[in-house]
């Protein structure tokens, strides 16, 4: 779709002029380069050809003025030199820049800055040519510019996060606060980092879908539930061959109790048992261990009910 503009007459056209002129600019400049400037943004909307001979006499100022005007305004970056005569730039973007742009400097710890702010303009660019069609509103580079600092994100982890809010038609500063506090929790800053994080979401919501399905439950998990999921997964690094193992330890229990799984887990661990072969040779021998204890009972006729002790952990397994 393309939009136009009826011609304006001269006399109802207006020259804008950025308030980043007046805050940045006007201070530095005096007033006959003021004067050049402002006519050369008038002229600049009109693609007019002009040589400063004609510029001087236009603008009743020297010649010498003129040469100094726009040696000033080079030096300023406003005005870039060409082959064919001059580009008048924009100031907005130029002073957006120069919040990136290397300082001069021989410091190591400066240059390496400075090369890392280059690839940040470039991650800012991207994403409001991508999210916000080339027309992002300037209070989201102060916004952006804050992220890279506080959280330490590289450019591509910063490109995540606002894919991940727009995939999520999210695309609002609280949300995407939300999710970049999640991340810096998970001690992400590069995007392996946050690679391995996707990977170690996608293995826990496998597991957790997993449970769901061999319990024949017809809910999602609770907070507390999840917890334990993620504790046997990414502390003890539990594979849900492990997990199944418990899981069917609860087919003759009516109620299904996580805090029974988590103990029966949990025992796993603290003693080293990290394979389903090791944990069903230790539940071989606890099962046996306990056959010889009631044969025992039997040919003795020694009643256990009250005087047996054994560690309360191996009672579980007697399934």
């Amino acid at each position: 779709m393309k939009l136009e503009q009826n011609d304006k007459s001269m006399l109802f056209s207006s020259t804008e002029i950025p308030d980043v002129f007046f805050t940045e600019y006007l201070s530095q400049a005096n007033g006959d380069y003021v004067k050049v400037y402002l006519y050369l943004l008038f002229l600049s909307k009109y693609d007019k050809d002009i040589k400063i001979n004609d510029l001087s006499k236009k603008l009743a100022l020297p010649l010498k003025t003129i040469q100094e005007a726009f040696k000033f305004w080079e030096e300023c970056g406003v005005l870039i030199k060409k082959t064919t005569g001059y580009i008048l730039t924009n100031i907005q973007e130029t002073e957006l820049l120069k919040l990136y742009s290397p300082k001069l400097s021989s410091s190591p710890e400066d240059i390496t800055k400075s090369e890392k702010n280059k690839y940040r303009v470039k991650a800012i660019e991207n994403i409001n040519n991508q999210f916000f069609q080339g027309i992002m509103s300037p209070s989201w580079y102060n916004d952006i510019d804050l992220w890279f600092k506080k959280y330490d994100f590289d450019e591509q982890v910063m490109l995540a996060l606002f894919n991940y809010c727009y995939d999520r038609s999210a695309l609002h500063r609280n949300y995407i606060q939300v999710v970049a506090d999640s991340w810096h929790k998970n001690n992400i800053k590069s995007f392996s980092d946050l690679d391995a994080y996707y990977q170690k979401q996608e293995k826990i919501s496998s597991v957790k879908k997993q449970i769901i399905k061999k319990l024949g439950l017809n809910r999602n998990l609770t907070t507390y539930e999840d917890a334990y999921v993620e504790k046997w997964t990414l502390d003890f690094k539990y594979n849900l061959d492990v997990i199944e193992i418990a899981l069917k330890r609860t087919t003759s229990k009516t109620n299904i109790s996580f805090d029974y799984l988590d103990r029966l887990i949990s025992d796993w661990h603290d003693r080293n048992l990290k394979t389903p072969a090791e944990i069903q040779e230790f539940l071989s021998s606890q099962k046996k261990k306990d056959k010889d204890i009631k044969k025992l009972e039997k040919t003795t006729n020694y009643n256990n009910t009250t005087q047996r002790n054994y560690d309360n952990l191996d009672n579980l397994f007697a399934n």
